[in-house]
């Protein structure tokens, strides 16, 4: 899917394949995508889910502000950002083993309290800061010709690639999915392995909506709008199976590659953003459907 989309739109436009629409397009806009999307992944692979990746993103923007402009914390807002992003997800996954609650139910709740905070926080406007050296942070190119916000979403992700294939909680992650049953017979703390991936997504959440807010000195409670739906297609598009146990974040990349240049193509073509909508949608479920290995599924849920 991938090279068809790069192909067709390589065929109808002239900008699509040139330097400058591939890194500070498709590249640097995909970056927060690729974040959030990763971290859907780890709960995703031990057959959980986080629904509240979009409200973790968008608290963590709006703190990264409260605490630059109103607190003048400096570069010490982006640890304390990040650690309430990490905080919520421990929440989440201690709600989620301690008290039973599925998954799905406990990260929908926090999605709507995240949220609410995040509200309180700003008024339910747009608040700014204005400190261009820390902004750099996310706008600058330390590496000539590579953009900063494509480096850490370069770097994150070979950090996430490791921990899921050279790590024992990357292990866990897979044999949670496939049979939890037989990682408790080996005497595996299961609580503890099920609680990492939320504080994980918690982690690389809190890290999208720094640097989403650094990269344009704002904060919003919109300001990560519209990121869980695509963040979710892009892992289950890249290979990593709703089911558990398949996939992993090396192939989260692909899905949000695909999800990229489809929307970076449709600008192109001047199509209707209305029109987009369906275009995306109708591209993730074949994307979906030409990736399953039916052969290994018995039935369909």
């Amino acid at each position: 899917m991938l090279f068809i989309l790069s192909g067709l739109f390589a065929a109808t436009t002239t900008q699509f394949l040139t330097f400058g629409n591939l890194v500070d397009n498709v590249a640097k806009n995909s970056a927060v995508l690729l974040l959030v999307a990763l971290a859907g992944t780890f709960p995703i692979l031990q057959q959980s889910i986080d629904l509240s990746v979009e409200s973790t993103v968008t608290l963590t923007g709006v703190l990264t502000v409260v605490l630059i402009s109103q607190f003048q914390l400096g570069l010490l807002a982006i640890p304390l950002a990040v650690g309430a992003g990490m905080l919520a997800g421990l929440v989440n996954g201690l709600v989620f083993t301690k008290l039973k609650v599925p998954s799905f139910l406990v990260t929908l709740g926090t999605l709507s309290i995240l949220m609410g905070f995040a509200l309180i926080i700003t008024g339910g406007s747009t608040i700014t800061f204005r400190n261009q050296a820390i902004r750099g942070i996310a706008t600058g190119s330390w590496i000539p010709g590579i953009p900063n916000l494509v480096m850490w979403g370069l770097l994150i992700y070979g950090g996430t690639v490791f921990l899921a294939w050279r790590t024992k909680f990357g292990r866990y992650c897979f044999a949670l999915g496939e049979n939890e049953r037989v990682v408790e017979l080996s005497g595996a703390k299961v609580d503890r392995y099920k609680i990492y991936p939320f504080v994980l997504s918690g982690l690389l959440c809190g890290t999208a909506g720094v640097l989403l807010t650094l990269r344009i000195s704002s904060a919003s409670p919109n300001i990560a709008g519209g990121l869980m739906l695509p963040s979710i297609a892009a892992v289950v598009m890249g290979g990593t199976a709703l089911t558990g146990g398949v996939g992993g974040p090396h192939r989260t990349i692909l899905g949000v590659l695909v999800i990229a240049v489809l929307q970076n193509g449709m600008n192109l073509l001047s199509i209707n953003p209305f029109v987009q909508e369906i275009i995306l949608g109708l591209v993730v479920v074949s994307a979906v459907a030409l990736s399953i290995d039916r052969e290994k599924i018995d039935v369909v849920k």
